[in-house]
């Protein structure tokens, strides 16, 4: 037997409550991501794996590891694809993409005018939100005759999860119940049994990294929809507030933001009028478009 795979199987020590804390305070500076008390097993086994791959003994070692400079920079990013992985799938909330229809529709003076919408995906994971937005626009624009006029950026934290998304390859589970005629014009199956998503849909996305802490210096401008699901609630309140403040610096007069149901309360913004829907926590940005 090789000495690594001794050394694999060898138990590791609970996290310390120290440890535990250490943590915290680096995830939450660099991520805004929260972890408490409850999340403790979580973290413990995601340390532990990676620590067993890179043969490393102890968390203090690992953490001293992530902060050392360039090298600690690729292992952070590692890291960070192990905490933030989300199970999605297309069209996740059905309520929120049947609005988010009925808003486009009214739109379309807008692309019969020559102006392309432009849709942007906030933590995006894996991509099926992302390319959610851009088969629904495409969709809208096709019944009312129109070619593809949009554009969808999606951005995350996660290198690991936007190499995915740009391969836009899903299994028949993550896509769920589409229409027959809106699997056939828009993905095609591949020898492994995995869907493919067009080529023309792909190249209606732009993916791209980025930090939700760093939205003061993302070039997003003027966007006509912003979908921020499922993202939020991996910050504390204040937070959360803040990165949809920023969210909604970047919206155009008229836009929509569409935000996770449950995922922030009472929350109320000068520019934004509530939409009329109680199964949709969306907002339009005042103004006219």
């Amino acid at each position: 037997m090789q000495p690594s795979a001794v050394w694999a199987i060898k138990p590791l020590p609970d996290i310390t409550a120290g440890e535990f804390r250490a943590w915290q305070e680096l995830l939450e500076t660099r991520s805004g991501i929260v972890l408490n008390e409850q999340r403790r097993a979580f973290l413990q086994t995601i340390l532990a794996a990676r620590l067993r791959e890179l043969e490393l003994d102890s968390y203090a070692g690992y953490y001293q590891q992530v902060t050392d400079g360039p090298r600690g920079a690729v292992e952070w990013s590692q890291l960070m694809d192990r905490l933030t992985v989300q199970e999605t799938r297309f069209f996740r909330h059905p309520p929120s993409f049947r609005y988010l229809a009925d808003y486009l529709r009214d739109r379309l003076g807008a692309v019969q005018a020559g102006r392309a919408w432009q849709l942007w995906s906030v933590g995006c994971a894996s991509g099926e939100e992302a390319y959610s937005l851009a088969l629904l626009a495409a969709e809208v624009q096709r019944a009312a005759g129109l070619g593809a006029q949009f554009g969808v950026t999606a951005t995350d934290l996660s290198l690991d999860a936007l190499a995915r998304a740009r391969a836009g390859r899903y299994s028949a589970r993550r896509i769920g119940e589409l229409a027959p005629e809106l699997l056939e014009r828009y993905f095609q199956m591949q020898a492994d049994g995995l869907l493919q998503v067009c080529e023309s849909l792909r190249e209606r996305v732009c993916f791209a990294r980025l930090n939700v802490l760093d939205l003061a210096r993302a070039p997003q401008r003027s966007m006509d929809v912003i979908f921020c699901q499922n993202l939020l609630i991996y910050f504390r309140r204040w937070r959360r507030r803040e990165i949809l403040a920023s969210l909604v610096e970047r919206l155009a007069p008229g836009g929509l933001l569409v935000v996770g149901v449950g995922e922030v309360a009472d929350w109320r913004h000068p520019q934004l009028q509530p939409v009329a829907d109680e199964q949709v926590l969306a907002f339009t940005r005042k103004g006219q478009p």
